[in-house]
């Protein structure tokens, strides 16, 4: 039976979100929570936010630290070149239950070979050059999460959140984590194989509410009749001048918008359920199996099947729907969910 116990490792410029968020889903859960850092007492982040650590990495003993969590943050460059902590990372991951890194907490477990031909992720943002810096790691910059073996990895900020919650799952079961996501008034719980490249939160925030109306109606029903006349309809506008004010203010034209958001949809319903592909092409709007299999090569890169399976067996996504270029970056408010 895996430990209670988490242990977090901070240093000066680590992410308080990167720490706070998991450190709230476990304590929650009634874990045991210790922070490790290069020296104990105050640690700064890289926001300002000054966490206290209970233990430095000389005092603390790393035979036994259950479920490692290296955050992410500013200062994880700096840290990556310090020996000491490179080696109390490296004895406490060889003991742990499982390690885990937040958001760039990655280029450390890496600089330490911890994720030599591992998939991992890490932020969008930073994928590139922890692929860069250490070519024998396999870097997935597409999903929230992944798990490779007892080597958890997140995307950062709140995502490790999610994370954490699927750790909850994992030991003490769904209802408990579900307990707690609702005590944080949390989703529970986007699949590791959620996108952070998704749709909803890459394309522009729409300027006018007809082409917002429009959005939200996609993103409730994938599944219904949305048709550039449905839609045009549902704007109170003629279809061309929805088209042309929806591609303006979105960066997408109506009909790809609409296919993005159905395969998002698809490959939800591919990596959390059971229901045959021809279902969940019906359900998510292509009608039948064979058009979802068409538009989901061209997008994702592999069938539905093998991106099934291949979530299935290792908890990590397909290759990444590319996003698009947007103006700027926004969540819609729940649209997505």
């Amino acid at each position: 039976m895996k430990s209670r116990a988490v242990t977090f490792v901070i240093y000066d410029g680590f992410d308080g979100l990167d720490l706070a968020g998991p450190f709230e889903v476990f304590g929650q859960a009634g874990y045991e929570l210790m922070l490790v850092a290069p020296k104990a007492g105050p640690v700064r982040s890289d926001m300002g936010l000054t966490m206290h650590a209970e233990c430095s990495i000389a005092s603390l003993d790393p035979s036994r630290p259950g479920t490692l969590v290296v955050v992410g943050g500013d200062g994880v460059d700096t840290a990556g070149f310090d020996p000491d902590l490179l080696a109390w990372v490296a004895a406490a991951a060889a003991t742990a239950d499982r390690v885990v890194s937040v958001c760039c907490g990655a280029f450390i477990l890496a600089e330490v070979g911890l994720l030599d031909g591992r998939r991992v992720t890490t932020h969008w943002n930073e994928a590139e050059r922890l692929a860069r810096e250490y070519p024998a790691v396999i870097v997935e910059p597409d999903p929230i999460f992944i798990r490779d073996g007892d080597i958890w990895t997140s995307a950062g900020v709140a995502s490790g959140m999610d994370l954490a919650l699927a750790l909850v799952e994992e030991d003490l079961g769904a209802q408990v984590a579900l307990d707690v996501a609702r005590e944080l008034v949390l989703f529970l719980r986007r699949p590791g194989s959620q996108s952070q490249f998704s749709v909803s939160l890459w394309s522009p925030l729409p300027a006018t509410d007809a082409v917002r109306r429009v959005v939200q109606a996609i993103h409730l029903d994938p599944g219904a009749s949305l048709g550039i006349d449905d839609l045009a309809s549902l704007a109170g506008l003629s279809p061309r001048h929805l088209q042309r004010r929806f591609t303006q203010e979105t960066g997408s034209p109506p009909a790809a918008y609409v296919e993005r958001v159905r395969i998002e949809a698809a490959q939800r319903g591919l990596a959390e359920g059971d229901d045959p592909v021809e279902t969940i092409a019906r359900r998510c709007g292509f009608g039948t199996a064979e058009t979802l299999r068409r538009t989901f090569h061209r997008l994702v890169g592999v069938a539905p099947s093998d991106y099934r399976d291949r979530f299935r067996t290792t908890n990590i996504t397909a290759p990444r729907l590319a996003p698009s270029k947007p103006a700027r970056s926004v969540a819609f408010e729940e649209i997505s969910s």
